[in-house]
């Protein structure tokens, strides 16, 4: 008889309050190991809360964590063990080179000379630090600081990484570097649990999403069945004239024309044989379309729909 491997991450019935405020309420979340999770939430929503006692740093009132079957409290060194963490602003040394900055950490680890020399040398090729690695890390951009601080977090190969606000105040093209770095270690097996203030980007990494809000998951799943769960799917088809606009209009029940864009704005139900039932019935009375988009529900919708309503979670 195989036995399951524990998950990757297990959080029941953790609970957190700072005096009269409760930050986090009874909370429960498993993630499986090799994928990637991200946490959205507005500000005061719990995130940073939580993610301070997932990485040994807060212990929490009541409930359990456990990292790779490891609890956080009683098993705290071992869990730092298996853990990288990166947080919001790049925790790297401007005074010291980007070779002196990964070495510190192998020695703060405890990862011996050679080792230390020869992971740092695998990380600065690995980020494409390598022509800046003898240069003062004050010299960097702020993408190359991610990047390092990033390759800092992975010097004792942890088999989970934390990634806080990643890519907070980076450029477009620096962004979607460290996307790709991070995909990349998603497909090499690590974990990774992302909480980030971009919809775009949880919705390009995340192999899951949780939403949190007043210190309570409100919604958890894929990010397609997360956009499943908020209404505003519609289809817009767009007429050469008025009189084929007026046509169609009739011809389509709880339709939202726009006669001065030619348009008519129809409730998708979210599936292909809706689409192909309207172009069939319309074709059958002659009318032309001239352009149909379809408009489908994404993490923006989810999130404003079910934040900052008190009491309301959904199963996904």
């Amino acid at each position: 008889m195989t036995l399951e491997p524990p998950p990757a991450l297990s959080v029941h019935q953790v609970r957190k309050a700072f005096g009269a405020h409760v930050a986090l309420h009874d909370l429960d979340l498993e993630i499986p190991p090799g994928t990637v999770f991200a946490l959205l939430g507005p500000n005061g929503a719990g995130k940073t809360t939580l993610v301070r006692i997932l990485t040994t740093l807060i212990r929490p009132d009541r409930g359990g964590v456990r990292v790779f079957g490891h609890d956080v409290v009683a098993e705290a060194d071992t869990v730092r063990g298996l853990i990288g963490v990166t947080g919001q602003y790049a925790a790297v040394d401007g005074v010291l080179t980007g070779t002196e900055n990964l070495r510190l950490t192998g020695r703060l680890l405890h990862l011996g000379t050679a080792e230390t020399a020869r992971r740092s040398a695998e990380l600065l090729d690995r980020f494409d630090l390598v022509d800046a690695a003898d240069r003062p890390v004050a010299s960097y951009s702020g993408g190359m600081r991610r990047r390092l601080d990033l390759a800092m977090s992975l010097m004792g190969r942890p088999r989970m990484v934390f990634l806080d606000e990643p890519t907070t105040g980076l450029d477009p093209r620096s962004r979607r570097d460290l996307w790709a770095a991070i995909r990349e270690l998603a497909a090499e097996g690590t974990t990774i649990v992302l909480t980030t203030q971009y919809l775009e980007e949880a919705d390009q990494l995340a192999d899951r999403i949780a939403v949190l809000d007043g210190g309570v998951i409100v919604a958890d799943g894929t990010p397609e069945e997360l956009k499943r769960l908020v209404p505003g799917g519609h289809l817009l088809f767009r007429f050469p004239d008025h009189r084929l606009l007026t046509a169609a209009d009739r011809a389509v029940a709880g339709g939202h024309a726009e006669p001065d864009q030619l348009t008519l704005q129809v409730p998708a139900s979210g599936g292909t044989a809706q689409i192909k039932d309207l172009l069939d019935r319309f074709a059958a009375l002659d009318i032309t379309v001239e352009q149909l988009t379809v408009h489908t529900p994404d993490l923006d919708d989810v999130f404003f729909a079910l934040t900052g309503q008190p009491g309301q979670a959904v199963a996904a």
